[in-house]
C-alpha cells in the first residue's frame, strides 16, 4: 500500500509541474536567432519580402490578427528609429506611441505599441489596402547577431491585445 501511495504522490507531484508549464510551440530563427512560436498561432508561411507570417486568432471580436516576421540581412533594413517612425505612420491619427528598449539574452530590442485607424500597407508600393478603423500595432526590433529581425503584430485592438502575453513570451524566448 505504501508504494502505491509513494507512486501516486510523484504522479501528482508530476502533473502539477506539467501544469504549470507554458505549452510552447515550434522554434524559427533568422539572423543568428531563434523564437518560439505561441503554439495556437498558425504559420501561413513565408510571403514577399517576409522570412515568416503567423495568423493570430481573433481575440473575441471575430477578426485574426498577423504577426509578420522581416529580416533583410545583415546591415540591411533600415535603423531602428526610421522603422519605428514608419510603423507608427501606417495609422491614421495613431495614439501616443509607447516604446521600450530591453535586453534579451544579450540582443538589444526595441518595442513600440501604438492603436488608430490602420492603412493596410501592401504590394511593392506599400499601397493603402482600405483602412481598418481600431487597430493595434506591436512591433519589435531585434539587433541580433547577424541583424536586425522585426517583428510587427497587426490586427484589430481587442485581437493585438489578447495576444501581448505571447507577443512577449516570443521576445523573451530570444536565444
Amino acid at each position: 500500500m505504501k508504494l502505491v501511495q509513494a507512486g501516486m504522490s510523484v504522479i501528482i507531484v508530476l502533473f502539477i509541474a506539467g501544469c504549470g508549464s507554458k505549452e510552447e510551440g515550434p522554434r524559427a530563427s533568422a539572423g543568428g536567432v531563434s523564437w518560439a512560436v505561441p503554439a495556437r498561432w498558425k504559420n501561413a508561411g513565408e510571403r514577399p519580402m517576409r522570412i515568416a507570417t503567423y495568423t493570430v486568432p481573433s481575440g473575441g471580436d471575430g477578426a485574426d490578427g498577423e504577426c509578420a516576421v522581416f529580416f533583410f540581412g545583415s546591415g540591411q533594413g533600415g535603423d531602428v528609429r526610421s522603422n519605428i517612425d514608419r510603423w507608427v505612420g501606417q495609422f491614421e491619427n495613431p495614439s501616443r506611441p509607447v516604446e521600450s528598449e530591453k535586453e534579451v539574452n544579450g540582443m538589444q530590442v526595441m518595442t513600440v505599441t501604438t492603436t488608430g485607424t490602420f492603412l493596410s500597407p501592401s504590394g511593392p508600393m506599400m499601397e493603402s489596402q482600405g483602412k481598418k478603423e481600431n487597430y493595434m500595432l506591436m512591433g519589435a526590433i531585434v539587433e541580433a547577431p547577424g541583424g536586425s529581425v522585426f517583428f510587427k503584430l497587426t490586427g484589430p485592438s481587442a485581437t493585438v491585445g489578447a495576444a501581448k502575453a505571447e507577443f512577449e513570451e516570443i521576445l523573451e524566448s530570444l536565444k
